[in-house]
């Protein structure tokens, strides 16, 4: 069974921090799971965003992403990786561990 850890993000703040998270699990063969919900789904308009891409199975609050005026494309968020909480939901039932910014 693959080690994983699920992220959780509904603060606009830490991109830096959850890009190093990201990095360092990848290097000990964690797979990681991101789901940014309202404050959070700020983070996708940030040009390092899009180092995310390929660290992590990255989906998004559909309704949390709207609310902001925010339209897609998105770097690494795909049409079906927008949302509801319900993903996030998921995400928690999968992963074996979790964190929150």
């Amino acid at each position: 069974m693959a080690k994983t850890l699920g992220v959780f993000v509904s603060s606009d703040k830490h991109l830096d921090k959850i890009i190093a998270l990201c990095k360092a699990a990848k290097k000990k063969g964690v797979e990681v799971t991101i789901f940014f919900s309202h404050l959070g789904t700020l983070l996708t308009q940030d040009p390092r965003f899009a180092e995310l891409e390929g660290l992590a199975k990255m989906s998004l609050c559909n309704v949390g992403f709207e609310s902001h005026g925010l339209k897609p494309p998105v770097p690494g968020i795909g049409e079906k990786d927008y949302g509801t909480q319900a993903r996030h939901a998921e995400m928690i039932e999968t992963c074996e561990r979790y964190v929150a910014f």
